[in-house]
């Protein structure tokens, strides 16, 4: 190394933001990227860039390869704020897949540049929503998502080991932290006594079984558990630039070809979260009424909070606050929230009428900014105010009794109630006035969800049809019945939930959870209970980022599955969180 320039590579019409080098063979070259979305790729000469490629989002993006350099991998942010993580064709300079599980960013919001990493061919992770989130290079559905107990930057910065056994994340206290499997663990104490704190997995340290060639050996229990998964074998070598001479603007490289054959995809196996050993649980502070059941229950929307109801028609807010073990203030099992309340000692109590609580249907929904939540418990509508939890105001006294809240997306004054009738009354509350009766259903209405972007209001009942009202009209667009498996009757609850994109409707009945394609309420999958998970189920949500929907049975399983598909991918058994008591 003498310090002496021996290449300026010059052709980029923006300041370059990134680069990569590698080698095929003998062929070395660059590729390197600018925040005008250009890719370029270079030989080591004068000659100037053979390729130019757009990168998704046309900003900032960075390039890598997998450890064993056959595939090309790009991860950037688009000056709008969209993330997007692809692979690339590098024979044809056209993106082969794109990964999902990226949030949608508010118009104009840019926090910064989405950074990632790949360890050992198979696992890509990125940083994003104080998160690392996680994909099989092979499926484009994301695996899973940690916060590694909290204090991570909204956009944090990652990189893996050689081996893939570590992952170094940055925080937002200007330090990092090491996140470890157990061949890592083993890997650290291999460097002698030195002082450490591993990341406390909520999951058991095992390691994640691949079939063909070794690779992350066990990424899961420190990084979200991912183990017992089965995959296809790593892909095959594959060029990066083919073509003619360098005056042709292209590389011309030949590919080694493997001669190994690829394995047949097998199923995921089921993974079973059995003992609380297994994972975090945080239990809320008790409250004056702590013998009252839990009725309803659901986060503030901003994350911060969990507001319960209770069967004595009470309801209980708790918060987590900011803090160094927490310093986002959002919800964790990590750490454990405070039972709140105004100082002036008010609760929120709701009217409970003539009808015993044990007969009421309770109901519950809270405006889109966190300042209001009306509920109901055989009685009038109540509607508190979330900062002095006084009672603004209180409607439709019964009967018919109130069986289902939900705010309108755009206008918190405007509410639809479901009843026991069987009607849903759409209720301006600044007027005090029902502006239309919408009649549909057989049977009491056990479900309402709006969709912003398609401007409908589904509703479902417990006649288990499904009604689509358009919100501009408020004329019935659609009814369609739930299939109901084989010797089962259509009666009981229905509820049914929107994705974070408010195309894809989550419908839940105690004998399936289905999804439907909204903009034509067509059911493009469904999932039975069966095996171990033979229960009636006895509700479903999506997670916030709807990648995952989470479903609680009756006998106090858990199942965790993927939303794209409904595939399966975890149980989490009642001896898990439940003491042996609460289970009897």
């Amino acid at each position: 190394m003498h310090g002496q320039k021996i290449y300026s590579f010059e052709g980029h019409e923006a300041p370059v933001y990134s680069i990569c080098p590698h080698h095929k063979e003998t062929i070395q070259f660059i590729f390197s990227t600018s925040i005008d979305g250009k890719i370029k790729a270079w030989l080591y000469d004068n000659a100037g860039s053979r390729v130019d490629y757009d990168a998704p989002g046309k900003w900032c993006t960075t390039m890598l390869y997998s450890a064993d350099g056959t595939r090309l991998f790009s991860c950037g942010t688009s000056k709008e704020g969209d993330s997007h993580l692809v692979e690339w064709n590098e024979s044809e300079g056209s993106i082969k897949r794109t990964y999902s599980g990226f949030r949608k960013k508010a118009s104009g919001v840019v926090q910064g540049v989405v950074q990632f990493d790949t360890a050992q061919n198979h696992i890509l992770a990125a940083g994003e929503d104080n998160q690392i989130k996680f994909w099989d290079v092979d499926n484009t559905n994301m695996l899973t998502f940690i916060d590694a107990d909290g204090g991570l930057p909204g956009l944090p910065r990652l990189r893996f080991n050689k081996e893939g056994n570590l992952l170094a994340v940055t925080t937002v206290d200007n330090g990092f932290k090491i996140l470890a499997n157990s061949d890592g663990l083993r890997s650290l104490r291999a460097f002698g006594n030195r002082p450490f704190e591993a990341f406390r997995s909520p999951y058991e340290a095992s390691a994640m079984k691949v079939s063909g060639a070794p690779v992350v050996a066990g990424i899961s229990p420190n990084i979200g558990r991912m183990d017992n998964l089965d995959r296809n074998s790593p892909a095959k070598p594959s060029p990066i630039l083919n073509g003619a001479d360098p005056a042709s603007r292209s590389i011309d490289i030949k590919p080694r070809i493997s001669e190994e054959k690829p394995d047949k995809a097998k199923p995921w196996e089921l993974m079973e979260v059995l003992n609380p050993q297994q994972f975090r649980v945080a239990t809320l502070p008790e409250t004056p009424d702590q013998t009252s059941k839990v009725v309803r229950l659901l986060y503030t929307n901003s994350g911060v909070g969990l507001l319960a109801l209770g069967s004595n028609a009470i309801q209980r807010l708790w918060k987590w606050n900011r803090n160094e073990q927490n310093p986002s203030g959002k919800a964790t099992a990590s750490v454990v929230p405070q039972h709140w309340q105004p100082n002036s000692g008010l609760v929120m109590a709701n009217d409970i009428g003539e009808t015993p609580p044990e007969e009421s249907v309770p109901c519950i929904a809270l405006s889109k900014n966190d300042s209001y939540v009306m509920s109901a418990c055989g009685g009038k509508v109540s509607l508190f105010n979330m900062m002095t939890f006084k009672v603004m105001t209180t409607f439709m006294p019964p009967p018919p009794a109130s069986t289902f809240l939900a705010f309108h997306p755009q206008d918190n004054n405007i509410i639809a109630i479901g009843m026991e009738d069987s009607t849903i009354h759409i209720y301006n509350v600044r007027v005090d006035e029902v502006k239309i009766r919408l009649k549909g259903h057989q049977k009491r209405i056990t479900g309402l969800a709006f969709s912003n972007s398609l401007h409908i209001l589904v509703s479902s009942g417990a006649d288990a049809q499904l009604c689509v009202w358009a919100t501009d009209s408020w004329e019935k667009k659609k009814s369609v019945a739930i299939q109901m498996p084989a010797g089962k009757t259509p009666s009981g609850d229905t509820r049914v939930q929107f994705n974070s994109d408010q195309n894809r409707l989550l419908v839940v009945h105690e004998t399936q959870i289905a999804i439907y394609d909204a903009s034509k309420m067509e059911r493009i999958y469904q999932w039975i209970p069966q095996g171990t998970l033979s229960a009636a189920i006895s509700h479903a949500s999506y997670s916030c980022n709807s990648q995952l929907v989470f479903a609680a049975f009756t006998d106090g399983n858990v199942a965790i599955f993927d939303a794209d598909n409904l595939r399966l991918r975890c149980r989490i058994a009642s001896s898990a969180y439940m003491s042996t008591t609460a289970i009897n």
